[in-house]
């Protein structure tokens, strides 16, 4: 059981390298060891490409020391013909020995059929391993089969005194730079970025990847009545956008614009987003937007950061109980909540 931990969480740390190159994939890492030595290793590396047992299997020398081995991967190896071929079938034609994984994959398309197959080879099979860690790392992607919307995570950064803006809505700079340059390694990790009309209006956001390395996200701001001023930067076109409001659908310069019902609007906007294959959401203000979703219990995480500046007064920051984790980023300190009736 030690071992078949050490190389699960060897594979967790695999499947992370995939982090916003894959969705909405889920992430997933591959070892295969011979006689308590690696052998190969492989991850999902992006999304239509190879999967992790494919690009771990094709990374050993010698084949022949498949029979002998275990394959440790953090899900369930797929079972059905999707981009590429199943991969359990693979591991199958391969002859492998011994099959350890942490999560069983709750998609109906594969939902214990890839463990299955397996066993109906005469391969053993282990699950379960770190099973909580796993669910961790995919909670995109089992959120997304859970709920039928992305994972949606709350962003603000507030002030010590408890606002996120000053009374004209400025509210930069709050954050200290190496906060900021996390925010843009975020940014890059998910599929979509969220801001509503006052941000878009007040602070007019680019949104997109800078201070990091990695592809930008899809800009989706809400505007009800289509009042928002098209010189803004998220009308540019220099990124996928989407534009919610009340009367119009049509798509125009790189913005899409889609029209949605007055009544349970949120909820149809992150229904029309998984339909659009966005897996997760990071919304990043403003106030309004942020209380509503703590207020209807739509979100699963927030990131806060609390800076040592005071506005004396402003825009309150929301409030919000859950806290799990804290951590400090130079002068800021980073609150991380979860979202305990999820």
């Amino acid at each position: 059981m030690h071992n078949d931990e050490l190389y699960i969480r060897r594979a967790f740390d695999l499947a992370l390298l995939g982090l916003g190159n894959v969705s909405p994939n889920p992430l997933v890492g591959c070892v295969i060891v011979h006689n308590n030595k690696v052998i190969g290793e492989g991850w999902h590396k992006k999304y239509g490409g190879a999967h992790a047992e494919v690009n771990a299997i094709d990374s050993v020398v010698d084949k022949g020391l498949l029979p002998e081995s275990t394959v440790y991967v953090s899900l369930e190896p797929c079972a059905h013909f999707g981009k590429t071929p199943p991969c359990s079938d693979l591991l199958v034609r391969s002859g492998v020995k011994r099959v350890v994984i942490s999560n069983i994959d709750t998609n109906p398309l594969v939902g214990g059929k890839g463990v299955e197959k397996l066993e109906d080879a005469g391969i053993e099979v282990v699950t379960g391993i770190l099973e909580r860690e796993g669910l961790e790392i995919n909670r995109r992607f089992f959120t997304g089969l859970k709920k039928g919307r992305p994972y949606i995570i709350l962003k603000w950064a507030e002030t010590s005194d408890g606002f996120v803006a000053r009374k004209n809505y400025d509210s930069k700079w709050i954050s200290n730079e190496t906060s900021r340059k996390l925010v843009h390694k975020w940014r890059a990790e998910e599929d979509g970025i969220m801001v509503g009309p006052n941000t878009a209006y007040y602070d007019d956001p680019s949104l997109s990847v800078r201070d990091w390395t990695g592809r930008n996200p899809v800009r989706v701001v809400i505007d009800r009545k289509l009042r928002l001023p098209q010189s803004l930067k998220l009308f540019d076109g220099s990124q996928p956008t989407i534009c919610y409001n009340l009367s119009s659908n049509q798509e125009s310069e790189g913005v899409k614009y889609v029209k949605l019902p007055d009544s349970n609007f949120l909820d149809e906007l992150f229904l029309n987003l998984f339909e659009q294959n966005l897996r997760s959401v990071i919304v990043e203000g403003g106030a309004q937007l942020l209380n509503l979703l703590l207020e209807k219990g739509m979100w699963d995480e927030a990131r806060v950061f609390v800076s040592p500046a005071k506005f004396i007064e402003g825009i309150e920051a929301p409030r919000i109980s859950g806290l799990v984790a804290e951590e400090i980023i130079d002068t800021d300190k980073l609150l991380i909540y979860k979202n305990q009736n999820g």
